[in-house]
């Protein structure tokens, strides 16, 4: 080192150290500048280096007396563009302290990472007299921020390439994360948000399977299959959903010492409607047969009804007649004496024709899924729906809550409405032929409407339609039960069945029915 660099340094020195206030010995200043953990270096206007600590030896491998009258770029590596040294050297000429990241060389050739900041030092009048260099090696930090941001790339990339839903929930069912399968399943069903849907499914079914569910380590609900029915009349979604509890630390001040976090629910849906329609497929065609059975049970009941119903009038009527004639002309009278015989012989056969009527099947009652039980009998009315021209409008509530009933009597009460509906339209003179199936979640409950554009019942018939064996077809017709068993099954579920009188032509039939089967 020259005389001047000597001289300039131990200026540069000096001039800290009369800086310091007069509570700090200015020894306190060099040792603490020797001690410190961080490298230091003192450079003239020009760069070249008047005084380096211990730590920048550490460091860079070189001695202190390696590097002072040297300039500062001898430890760089020369492998930043130029552009960037030029930006550095605007920035401290101009007085302003500069930060950033670089590469550096040690001593032995070998290069490492240094975050280095640069402070120009002036005296009074503003004029930079030395420049304050502080840097440290960075290159295990930025092989472990590297590392990081690979990873999360990588797992991004899975993620988004899985072929499933995955989202991540907040507590409110709010979705912080997803992948492009979920964004897809946005589009398909052209709603906001599907996963707050999918998890009020997922929930309806742990509720109904709570006593029976099995625990799984790790997962809140593993595999629990839900269905989805989008707007528009579009087929019925299936999925297989999973969840688990995802733990994120607080990153706050605040929590560093509480330990506090956010706790997420990673959300899984593996769709599986392609395996769930061909088993449908199945499903409907058993019930198709079942349902056979059941149409020809309740025929069979509906039409012994209609002769004992028949019957009983007459009969009660002879019983008249004959006691009128045993008190005017004697129990012994021999024509009251057949009469009675006759009547005695028909109320035994009328017994035996009550003792044919089949009785009814009790059912089991639990979770029954509306718009998949409204599906299954639009299914099996598919056939005489197209026979007779008719067009089908779908308005489900995407997703409803499970309903506790007898899924086969609940067939019966809307197929009921739905043959109707078909016999209503199926006339000459009626050109718009439209059935019209929606449901939708009520407060405890749910309503299902069934309307058709037929001729419409008078305000006169709306009440006598629930008659037993009364039609509203000119000239009589088939004699039934429908609407009054459709009405019972209703009552039996604790609900209740209305047609609403319309302004126009068509008939709307409303279905409540409460969630929970009142006693």
């Amino acid at each position: 080192m020259t005389s001047k660099q000597l001289r300039a340094a131990a200026t540069g020195e000096q001039r800290a150290v009369d800086s310091l206030p007069p509570s700090i010995h200015p020894q306190v200043f060099q040792h603490t500048v020797n001690q410190a953990d961080m490298a230091i270096s003192i450079t003239d206007a020009k760069g070249n280096i008047l005084y380096v600590n211990p730590a920048f030896s550490r460091v860079t491998g070189y001695a202190s007396d390696e590097v002072v009258g040297q300039n500062q770029s001898i430890v760089s590596n020369h492998s930043m563009p130029r552009e960037f040294y030029q930006g550095l050297w605007q920035t401290i000429s101009h007085g302003e302290p500069w930060s950033g990241r670089l590469i550096n060389r040690r001593k032995d050739g070998s290069k490492y990472l240094a975050e280095l900041s640069i402070s120009p030092v002036a005296n009074a009048g503003g004029e930079i007299l030395n420049y304050l260099g502080m840097h440290r090696d960075i290159t295990e930090l930025h092989r472990l921020e590297s590392q990081v941001r690979n990873q999360k790339a990588l797992i991004e990339s899975v993620v988004d390439a899985a072929p499933m839903v995955i989202a991540l929930l907040d507590v409110d069912d709010r979705v912080v994360l997803d992948n492009h399968e979920y964004k897809k399943l946005q589009a398909d069903l052209g709603m906001a948000e599907p996963a707050p849907m999918l998890m009020s499914a997922v929930r309806a079914s742990l509720e109904v399977d709570s006593g029976r569910s099995r625990r799984t380590s790790g997962y809140l609900f593993l595999d629990r299959e839900v269905r989805l029915d989008p707007p528009g009349g579009r087929s019925p979604r299936w999925f297989s959903c999973s969840g688990s509890r995802v733990r994120e630390d607080d990153t706050s001040t605040d929590a560093f010492l509480a330990g506090q976090g956010h706790d997420y629910l990673l959300l899984v849906a593996k769709e599986i409607t392609s395996l769930r329609t061909q088993q449908e497929k199945v499903r409907v065609a058993a019930l198709q047969v079942l349902m056979a059975d059941e149409d020809r049970v309740s025929g069979l009941r509906e039409s012994l009804a209609a002769a004992t119903f028949r019957l009983e009038g007459p009969l009660n009527m002879m019983a008249s007649v004959v006691g009128m004639l045993a008190r005017r002309q004697g129990e012994t009278d021999p024509m009251s004496v057949a009469l009675a015989e006759a009547i005695s012989a028909g109320q035994q056969a009328l017994a035996d024709l009550r003792s044919m009527i089949p009785g009814e099947t009790r059912e089991a009652i639990g979770p029954v899924n509306l718009n998949e039980l409204l599906r299954d009998v639009l299914d099996l009315s598919t056939g005489r729906l197209l026979a007779a021209g008719i067009t089908v409008i779908w308005q489900p509530q995407a997703m409803l809550p499970a309903l506790q009933g007898a899924p086969n009597k609940l067939r019966l009460l809307f197929k009921a409405l739905i043959d109707n509906a078909i016999e209503a339209m199926n006339t000459r003179g009626c050109r718009e032929r439209e059935l019209t199936v929606a449901s939708k979640a009520r407060l405890g409950g749910i309503e299902v409407d069934v309307a058709d554009s037929g001729p419409g019942i008078a305000s006169a018939q709306l009440l006598k339609v629930f008659e037993p064996f009364h039609t509203t077809k000119r000239g009589g017709g088939h004699l039934g039960t429908g609407l009054s068993a459709a009405q019972q099954i209703a009552a039996e579920h604790g609900g209740f069945l209305e047609i609403e009188p319309t302004a126009t032509r068509g008939c709307r039939v409303r279905v409540l029915l409460p969630l929970h089967r009142r006693p």
